[in-house]
Formats: C-alpha cells, structure tokens, sequence
C-alpha cells in the first residue's frame, strides 16, 4: 500500500470535492448563446442548478464592462439557484457568466452573444409545428433570414411527462440566429413557420431583438397541454389511469407506440387528427412548466382540430383555463416579472375539406376558441388577440387540406393582433367586423345587419349566411341571400322562412369559401369578418352579436338538437 502522507490525503479530498462539487452546476436547458432575454421594463430571470449551499454570482457583461451582479445561493431543496436582472434595454449583445463558489472551489458557467428584446413562445399542434419548408414561398423565406438575425428562434424537443418537470429533458434546437438550416429542418420538426414569420413582422414593426420559443407537437388535443388543476376547473375527466389504443400511422419522431408498455395510459380512441399523445397534461409537464421561469412578453397558440371531435363542448371552457392558468404559472415562475395578464395571441382554425359537409365540428370549435362571444378580447378573455383564417383553405397542401400552406398571412393577421392588443398600437384596425346590431324586418321579410366598422361585401352568394326558422317547434337553418349592402350595414331576403325566425349566423361551416374569396371583410380586404351565430331577440332588435353569449348558452340546446 502506498501512504498518501497528511498533506497528500488533503489533497485528494479538495481534488474529490472539487469534482463532486462541479457536478450538477449548470445553467437552465434554455439559457445558452444566443439566447434572448426579455427586456425592460421586466427583469429577465437567469436560473440553473448547483451544490446546496454553495454562493452562485452572476455577472453581465459587454466587452470588459460588468453591466451588473447579482449573488444568491443554491437551494438544498430544489439544487437550483435563480436571480432576477435588472431592467434592461433592447440590444446587445452581452456575456452572462454564472460563478458557483463553495469554500475555496468555484466553477464557471458563460453563454455569449445575448440579447435583449421581446421574448415569445408558441405552442400548438400540427399548423403551428409545420415549418417554413412547408409554406408557400418556402425558397424564398429560407434566403430571405440575413436581414433578421437578431429574431432568434429555440425549439423544444417532443418529449412526455407523467409529472411536472422543473427544466426540459431535451431541446430540438438551441438558440440560433435563423438559417436556411434551422428553418427548413424538415417537415413538422423545428422551427415552426408561424412562430418565425411571426416574429419576423414584429420585428419589422419594432426593430429590435425577437426572441421565439417553439414548443408544439402535431395531432394534440387541448388537454394534454393543461394542467390538471385547469382540466378540473372544467370538469375534464381525470385519464390517467386508463389506456386506450393509438390509431394506426406512420410514426412520428419520438412517439410512442401503443404497443409498448411503456406507453402512456389513454382512455378513449382519437379522432384522425389526433396523431401525437393524448394522456393528459403530459405536454404541460414536459413542454410548458419547465418554461415556467422564463420572462415572457406573450404567447401565441395554434391548436384546436382535435378537439373538433374531442371534449368539444368543454373548449369553451378549457381554452380560457389554459390561458389563465398559463398566465399564472408564468408570473410567478419568473418572480413576478412575466406580466400577470401577458398578451395571449391565437389562430381561429382554418378550412378542412370533409366528406360529409354538415359537421360542425370546426365551426363550433371557432366559436368555443372566442369562449362563444365571437370575438376577442372580451371579458371571459381579456388581453387576448385572434387570427381568422377560415378563409385560407388549401385543398391542393401536399401535408392535406388541414394543413394550409399560407402561414404568412396567418402571422400577418397575428402581429397586427399584437400591435394592437400588446404593442397598444392606437388606430390600428386588427380584426374583421362584427354586427353590433342586428334587426328583424319580418314585415319585408329582411333582417338587417349592421356592423361595428366599415365592411368591404367581395361577393355576394345565397349561403354563407342563414336563419333559423321555426315552425311547430321544429326548427331548421335555411340560407338566406344577401339582398343589399353599405358601408356598414348588410340586409339578408329571410322569404325563405314560413315561420319564424330565431336566429342567424353566418360562416358556419368546416369550409366556408375558397382562398381568401369569403363574402364579408374590413375594407382593407385583408382582415375577414369573422363566423358567428347570434340568437334574434324580437322585442330587443338591438341585439350584439358578443352579447348573445347567454342567450346562445340558454338556446343551443335547443336549436342544435331541434334543427334539421
């Protein structure tokens, strides 16, 4: 045996500390170069795990100049460490060093080349995954990135967890500046196409840094990106403990197939556009909660085609409780400093061509994503801010009509959304127009619409608008022809009733027109009125298409299950 000697011994013991000491110290998966930070006036928040008890600085710096230091302490709970920076403004960039001491060993942690900006994530499934490879143009988005390499993007892996997770157990893509490459990865991987062109309008608007968080995954209802505590608030049934089969489809990286028993419990067969999980809140665990510390200024979502067949009628409910809860989780992970109430943009689904015409299942879902006012903000959601795209269907999509290839003007439709909701961008109109009143003439057999803003009638048909009528308690909806117009009103012919009528609505269905070809848009021609459906109050003609939300909750039953 070979004597180590006092001063030997004590040497080994620092040299074994040291490393043990070592293990572990580590930035948040997230934070790395190029990342962007979330700028003044929050305070962007830098967190990573360490040795319990040990000191962790954390300094940033330009060049040779310290910006600023910030000390805290590793939690022996959680082996994590957090400081919150101080306000800073849009630019950059900067190096953020991490120093963990413990006694006389430190450790050094540095990413470089961070910005400050606005930070952004988006989530959703399959129309928000698709990439820019995949959209129209894609040649020519893919060269056109030289001009925006402070927008940069951050992709989260497809990845499942039966329990919350405090940081992600693996990224995709890790901060990037936007190449060719990053963008047009392959179909359905990173980077999302909405999430980038998205951010790319805003920064053509506020030109500083943009920074885009994707975190979405294909054929996902709602509820596996909610918590349980939201699901319960609606009354969702708790699936953990049963298993249903997936249906059968080429496999999609890092799936799960159901043959392996490894698999998640599921309880009920999904529709065909369910292709990703659905045990619920698995993607809330993995892919949302450990963002949860991070500054955000806002989210923006895409989602809702399967949940067309799926708990369809509790949308109205679990959409604002994932906004809401989402909201919370955020403001106080990241210590306060993502806004209580940050803006919440979403994608009010698109076209699908279906066999049988009569399925209402997008309709609705359109409606219940507006929590049945028609529109947003409104009270049941505040802040939020809506894309309507019924009118950009795209029958000939090579990834199927679900999947429509003009996502530019889904993110159009989206930034202008946020200059207006989170920008406070005044004088800016950012969504189509809505009746504010809505008449019945029933002696002249007309009924008159008239809108909250000017309205731009580009073709005048004899269906996308119907009544319901009524006649010895059966009930069912007929068109009802356009028969003339202003700039703000819209008179429909309701001859076709012998009874009488009940209600209107206008766009209900899977596939209300042809590309960009709908009947009524803001004059502009670029936003289009949005669907809806209102109930007609014969001795209150002054009826609000939003302010029938009680009216339509009292009277669904009866007119969806009475009318023909």
């Amino acid at each position: 045996m070979v004597s180590l000697g006092l001063c030997g011994l004590v040497l080994l013991l620092i040299v074994r500390a040291s490393r043990s000491a070592g293990i572990g110290f580590r930035f948040a998966s997230y934070i790395d170069n190029y990342m962007v930070l979330q700028k003044e006036p929050a305070g962007a928040v830098i967190w990573g795990f360490g040795t319990p008890g040990a000191t962790v600085i954390v300094t940033l710096g330009r060049g040779q100049e310290t910006i600023m230091k910030k000390v805290t302490s590793v939690k022996a709970s959680s082996n994590t460490w957090m400081v919150v920076l101080d306000p800073m403004k849009p630019g950059g960039p900067f190096e953020v060093m991490a120093q963990q001491t413990l006694g006389i060993m430190t450790f050094t942690l540095r990413v470089h080349d961070v910005l400050f900006g606005d930070v952004w994530l988006c989530s959703g499934q399959s129309n928000m995954q698709m990439t820019v490879l995949q959209v129209f143009n894609a040649s020519k988005e893919l060269s056109d990135t030289s001009a925006y390499q402070s927008v940069r993007i951050f992709s989260v892996s497809l990845t499942q967890a039966e329990e919350e997770l405090e940081d992600l157990d693996e990224v995709d893509l890790s901060w990037s500046k936007p190449t060719a490459g990053t963008l047009g990865h392959g179909n359905f991987t990173y980077m999302s196409a909405v999430c980038w062109l998205f951010g790319r309008y805003l920064y053509d608007t506020l030109h500083y840094p943009i920074g885009l968080v994707s975190s979405s995954w294909g054929g996902t209802p709602i509820e596996v990106w909610s918590s349980r505590r939201s699901l319960k608030a609606c009354g969702v049934p708790d699936v953990r403990n049963e298993r249903v089969p997936q249906p059968s489809r080429e496999p999609v990286r890092k799936e799960c197939s159901s043959e392996e028993s490894s698999c998640p419990p599921r309880r009920f067969t999904p529709p065909e556009f369910m292709a990703g999980p659905t045990t619920h809140s698995v993607l809330w665990n993995a892919m949302i909660h450990p963002l949860r510390n991070m500054t955000l200024r806002g989210v923006v979502w895409y989602q809702g085609e399967a949940n067309a067949n799926y708990n369809r009628d509790l949308y109205a409910c679990t959409f604002p409780a994932l906004i809401a809860d989402w909201r919370q989780t955020f403001h106080y992970g990241s210590q306060g400093q993502t806004e209580r109430f940050f803006p919440f943009g979403f994608v009010q689904l698109s076209s699908y061509e279906l066999m049988n015409s009569s399925d209402y299942g997008f309709p609705e879902i359109r409606w219940h994503q507006t929590a049945d006012f028609g529109y947003v903000p409104n009270l049941r959601m505040p802040n939020t801010f809506m894309a309507v795209t019924m009118d950009l269907c795209d029958r000939d999509s090579p990834f199927g009509s679900i999947h429509p290839r003009d996502k530019q003007t889904v993110a159009y439709r989206l930034h202008l959304g946020a200059r207006a909701v989170a920008y406070g961008e005044k004088n800016l109109t950012f969504q189509g127009p809505l009746p504010k009143k809505i008449e019945l003439l029933a002696q002249n057999g007309l009924l008159s619409l008239t809108y909250d803003q000017e309205i731009w009638v580009q073709r005048q048909d004899n269906k996308t608008f119907e009544v319901a009528c009524c006649i010895d308690h059966q009930c069912k909806w007929l068109p009802a022809p356009m028969n003339t117009f202003s700039t703000q009103t819209l008179v429909l012919g309701i001859n076709v009733c012998f009874g009488t009528v009940v209600a209107v609505r206008y766009a209900w269905t899977t596939w209300p027109c042809e590309y960009k070809q709908c009947s009524v848009y803001h004059p502009s021609s670029i936003l289009p009125a949005p669907p809806f459906t209102a109930v007609i109050t014969h001795q209150d003609p002054r009826l609000r298409a939003g302010l029938s939300k009680h009216l339509w909750r009292s009277t669904s039953s009866f007119i969806q299950g009475r009318f023909l």
